[in-house]
């Protein structure tokens, strides 16, 4: 075995004993493929209001421009699925936001794996991504075998489906990389199907401007009336499309207990949901990502959906 191959393997049962549920590796190159992808989606004003989404064009495509002398991307799936959700007769929560933020619990792991790549292999110059950085991380997954893009745009892993968070650490340091996986998508299309506002326009092109979780997470003024009706009782985020993919039969909940939800989440019904008060918001959501729309957003989307 090589000093690049056991690097790898110590990097990776590192990962795995911090949580992390699959690794991949891939080459830190430029998205050749992905370029004319984010370029079309952005002319179509697929990004809504996300105007962030035009900013660092360049560095979304190539992460040497993040990481100076960048060599390897290594991508990182951690499970969030539930093992219980909420009260039926309730307005719905994307079940990515039951517990603690996941930018902090996986802040924190990404940390802990740098400090052990620089006590064990060296000094290797490093950055941790997740989903608040300019890069294409559902990308940087396919291409290091983890999944493929499902038709809801999604990765969706073989063995475990899509309820994962994905992280990324770029590293200045040559290991070698792990196959892509096929699409294993086939004639399915049960996410274009059921998605009430029409948001997939096409198999693995979704419009972000009228998808659910764009309305009620994203978008900042009053949620256009041409889509009243059509939520579903998602009062944040949505998860209709992963809901109805054949993968995630296959998921299975997680063991983090961060991801847990508050008790009370899972018992409130629409009229505990109409009546949350401040203080009632901060209880239930003191470190959820749920925090971000605040409970005026909150109550503008359950107002919405009455």
């Amino acid at each position: 075995m090589s000093l690049a191959e056991k690097n790898k393997a110590l990097i990776k049962n590192e990962a795995q004993r911090l949580g992390f549920d699959f690794i991949g590796f891939s080459k830190a190159d430029f998205l050749e493929e992905d370029a004319p992808r984010l370029e079309q989606w952005l002319n179509n004003n697929s990004h809504g209001e996300m105007k962030y989404m035009e900013n660092h064009f360049d560095k979304r495509l190539d992460p040497r421009l993040l990481i100076n002398d960048a060599k390897t991307v290594i991508s990182f799936l951690i499970n969030y699925y539930p093992s219980e959700t909420q009260n039926p007769n309730s307005y719905k929560l994307s079940k990515y936001a039951y517990g603690t933020d996941y930018h902090l619990v996986i802040r924190k792991k990404l940390n802990q794996l740098q400090d052990f790549i620089n006590t064990e292999i060296g000094a290797v110059a490093g950055r941790g991504f997740i989903d608040s950085a300019p890069i294409l991380e559902r990308a940087w997954a396919k291409k290091s075998g983890l999944g493929w893009i499902g038709k809801n745009g999604n990765l969706i892993n073989k063995q475990s489906g899509s309820f994962y968070f994905i992280a990324q650490l770029i590293l200045d340091l040559e290991l070698p990389v792990d196959n892509i996986t096929t699409d294993h998508c086939g004639t399915c299309t049960a996410c274009i199907d059921e998605c009430p506002t029409s948001a997939i326009t096409e198999p693995m092109v979704v419009d972000g401007s009228k998808c659910i979780s764009y309305f009620t997470i994203e978008l900042k003024d009053a949620i256009p009336n041409d889509v009243k009706g059509k939520f579903n009782d998602w009062m944040f985020g949505c998860d209709i499309c992963q809901d109805v993919c054949p993968w995630n039969k296959f998921s299975s909940p997680h063991n983090q207990p961060l991801f847990d939800p508050h008790p009370d989440l899972l018992l409130m019904t629409k009229k505990d949901w109409v009546n949350i008060s401040e203080e009632g918001f901060k209880k239930v959501f003191s470190k959820s990502a749920v925090k971000r729309t605040k409970l005026k957003g909150l109550k503008r989307n359950i107002n919405f959906l009455k």
